[in-house]
């Protein structure tokens, strides 16, 4: 920088200082180009807020748009041509629907509607890409050049002007020693600065029909995106209102169940060392045996008959005494009668002890009565 530069510098910095501490006053500004400047600030302020907000309305989801701004810069530096695009929520919704209706097959009316709406919902996606071209092109990148351009060169001439009044009033308060031509100079380059700003501003706030056309065009992408989405809709509702009087016209299929396999009864384990023991139905007896009643030893592995009381041998027992009943593992016990109605013997009640029980008694036991 030049020496007359830095004492140029130095002049605006002192009459800052005190005009910002010492309360000197410097050169008004006419009313007219107060009030001209404060609509310019206003318009600035509009023009940033309004195109923020509508970014955010176009593509909501503020992870998808920063991933999407990064990929596009990412695309920026590598020359590649095509930017991925922003992913709607209507294509992704669309791409669920149709996976399920896939997953749940032809055969489905939910499946083959799933479809339907999975079709519709990436139309909706593809109308909504193309709204977004068309508000970016003809509403952003305007007023995005507007910020860029128009409101930043008047930003500038309005801080040049600041800094020449600066110079003008510190050398003005100056006077006389200071050099008239140097002071004559100051005014000059203020109000030639004044003149640019003014015109600047002028020509900014004359001209917002152009931003009014600019915001015509978003109204009109606008409707166009809603009445293409109004057509798909209606389709998909008339799609989805024949499925349903085709399905309820349609006879319902009666539900006839498999016959059931016979099950064979094998040999369960116990966790308690028992054995299992059939459930019997009520018997009759009395509270002793019979010699003539005793349990009848069945050699034979098959299933006793359903209608009489029998456990299963889990070992092989010799009688000790007269009267004892044999039986080898596997064998089925087979009570025949009983007289009171009232008592079973207890290995048919609890069949992880009746064989302890059985190992203790005679056939016939005695007269007392049995547990």
């Amino acid at each position: 920088m030049s020496v007359a530069g830095l004492k140029k510098q130095f002049y605006k910095a002192s009459q800052l200082v005190s005009e910002k501490v010492g309360g000197a006053e410097g050169t008004k500004l006419d009313d007219d180009f107060k009030e001209m400047e404060k609509k310019v600030d206003v318009t600035s302020k509009a023009v940033a807020e309004v195109l923020a907000r509508t970014i955010e309305y176009l593509q909501p989801n503020p992870a998808s748009r920063a991933k999407l701004t990064m990929l596009n810069t990412v695309s920026k530096i590598r020359g590649q041509v095509k930017n991925p695009g922003y992913p709607q929520s209507e294509g992704l919704l669309g791409e669920c629907m149709i996976r399920h209706g896939k997953e749940l097959g032809g055969e489905s009316n939910f499946g083959d509607a799933l479809l339907d709406a999975g079709e519709s919902m990436k139309r909706l996606a593809e109308v909504k890409d193309s709204l977004d071209i068309e508000v970016k092109q003809n509403f952003i990148d305007p007023l995005q050049n507007l910020c860029d351009k128009d409101l930043k060169e008047i930003q500038h001439h309005l801080k040049k002007l600041e800094g020449r009044r600066l110079d003008f009033d510190y050398k003005k308060k100056r006077q006389g020693r200071i050099p008239d031509e140097e002071l004559r100079q100051a005014m000059e380059k203020f109000e030639e600065s004044k003149e640019v700003a003014e015109t600047s501003m002028h020509n900014l706030l004359e001209t917002d029909i152009e931003q009014v056309s600019q915001l015509s065009a978003l109204v009109d992408a606008q409707l166009d995106y809603h009445r293409q989405a109004v057509q798909i809709l209606d389709e998909l509702a008339d799609k989805l209102k024949r499925r349903m009087r085709e399905g309820s016209s349609r006879p319902r299929r009666e539900y006839k169940p498999k016959p059931r396999e016979a099950f064979e009864l094998g040999e369960p384990e116990q966790p308690n060392g028992g054995f299992p023991c059939a459930t019997a139905p009520k018997v009759t007896g009395s509270s002793s045996f019979r010699s003539s009643d005793k349990p009848i030893r069945t050699p034979s592995r098959s299933m006793p008959p359903l209608d009489q009381p029998s456990c299963k041998a889990l070992y092989d027992f010799e009688p000790e005494n007269d009267g004892e009943l044999g039986f080898r593992e596997g064998d089925i016990i087979t009570l025949t009668n009983q007289i009171d109605e009232n008592w079973a013997p207890s290995w048919l009640l609890r069949g992880e002890a009746w064989m302890s029980r059985l190992r203790r008694a005679t056939w016939p036991p005695s007269q007392s009565r049995a547990d």
